[in-house]
């Protein structure tokens, strides 16, 4: 008998190890209560970048004087933007549900909640079924956080799931958070001409990135305009009594004043109302659903994967864990087999300009003693990059300087996003940095950059 291989959850994680467990035998079932393809993923992450590419339109179009071009001024439209992000994600939504159809996995939309280690009860429109399974995977996600000072009620006081576009363009937005998505925010919306103050909880933006390329987007941040509220903590949100301002009062008594304001503070994991103790699967105190380098729970048979497992909430290592888990419910781990190396997965912000980054930061290795070989070039020396109009930007390169092995690298600049798998592959493969400086790559081209970088 196939093994019986039940998914509650059909984001990134979800339909990977659908699709993936099915070709390899398993007699597949995925339940999702919300979108196929992904709550995070259809409603979070494709419409952010999706409006971000428009804005980033917008931008380029106000450079263009300097490319031998008459200036433009576009102005956006809600409603035109609107119908092109639900154009897109009912695309990628008929693509994954292709693919589960031809690969003859069962989907069910509906709630499933685990009422034992083997059993899964699901609640759709037309009842209640319940079915029997050999493995488990939970990749539920996650969904916005919300403190209890905001008042959200999507109109004046958004989360970022109100904001694909809002309901109306803010004349001046208030982000409160300065992480990956709240910067991803400041950048599409002062691409859009609105006013935007940024209220950071630290001394950069980006806490967590390299300080040099924190100061190159807070560089371009406050070129814009963008009012950055450094060392402030957000502790309230007071809408106005005529409904039209909403302010925003910090810590350090410092108070920020707009027309709306967005929450970007982080995720809260949707691990509740599952059945995981009726299961014996644990949950930490902040409702993750810990795992082994197999992605496996406490409990066997029982998996996690995506946003819920508390790894990097990135969709390319939720697909990824998905992966993983299809091959080992079918056995695969027992033969050659590569673990997932969380410290090796690259990562991007779409600001603009872009930000990427890989593998060992060039901070955290002074931090733990160790020695590298530090390498940075400027995109101002890139032929393409002057091509372009756009030499904003550099690419720093570390590695081992016994070995010359590229341990990881950033870049800050047009397409970072895109150049950054070359410095992934390099890490991930323990490639040299003599590897890169003896391909022969195209000239002219923004990737040039990298083999400078590996001089």
């Amino acid at each position: 008998m196939a093994t019986r291989f039940v998914i509650i959850g059909g984001g990134p994680a979800g339909n990977t190890a659908a699709t993936h467990a099915a070709r390899l035998g398993a007699e597949v079932t995925v339940v999702e209560r919300d979108v196929l393809g992904g709550a995070a993923h259809l409603w979070d992450c494709i419409p952010s970048k999706a409006m971000i590419a428009t804005g980033g339109a917008m931008s380029f179009s106000r450079r263009i004087e300097g490319m031998g071009l008459v200036e433009q001024r576009p102005v956006i439209d809600a409603d035109l933007l609107r119908t092109r992000i639900n154009e897109i994600t009912a695309r990628l939504q008929g693509q994954v549900t292709d693919l589960l159809d031809d690969q003859g996995v069962r989907v069910l939309h509906g709630s499933a909640r685990l009422k034992g280690p083997h059993e899964v009860v699901v609640e759709t429109a037309d009842g209640v079924e319940e079915l029997h399974a050999d493995a488990v995977l939970v990749a539920t996600g996650s969904r916005p956080r919300v403190p209890d000072f905001a008042p959200v009620d999507g109109r004046r006081v958004l989360t970022t799931r109100h904001a694909y576009p809002p309901a109306e363009m803010p004349e001046h937005l208030v982000v409160i958070g300065s992480g990956v998505t709240g910067v991803e925010f400041v950048h599409m919306f002062s691409s859009f001409g609105c006013d935007v103050t940024l209220i950071v909880s630290r001394q950069q933006v980006l806490p967590s990135k390299d300080p040099e390329v924190a100061a190159a987007l807070e560089d371009e941040f406050l070129r814009r305009g963008v009012r950055l509220y450094k060392g402030a903590r957000a502790i309230g949100i007071d809408p106005s009594p005529t409904g039209d301002e909403v302010q925003v009062r910090c810590d350090d008594g410092r108070a920020a004043t707009g027309s709306h304001v967005l929450l970007a503070i982080g995720s809260i994991p949707n691990s509740d109302g599952l059945g995981l103790d009726a299961a014996g699967v644990l949950v930490d105190e902040y409702g993750y659903v810990p795992i082994s380098h197999h992605c496996v729970t406490n409990v066997a048979h029982i998996y996690a994967a995506g946003d819920v497992s508390g790894k990097l909430p990135l969709s390319s290592v939720a697909s990824m864990q998905g992966r993983k888990v299809a091959e080992h419910v079918m056995g695969l781990h027992t033969r050659e087999h590569r673990h997932l190396d969380y410290d090796k997965a690259a990562s991007a912000i779409f600001t603009e300009p872009e930000i990427a980054d890989v593998g060992l930061a060039e901070a955290d290795a002074f931090a733990a003693g160790r020695k590298v070989r530090t390498t940075k070039v400027p995109f101002s020396a890139s032929a393409k990059a002057l091509i372009n109009n756009d030499p904003r930007g550099f690419v720093k390169l570390i590695s081992d300087p016994a070995t010359g092995v590229v341990l990881g690298g950033s870049i800050v600049g047009r397409h970072a996003a895109e150049l950054i798998s070359v410095i992934a592959l390099a890490v991930t493969n323990r490639l040299r940095v003599n590897d890169i400086v003896e391909s022969l790559l195209v000239h002219p081209a923004l990737a040039e950059a990298l083999a400078d970088a590996s001089e």
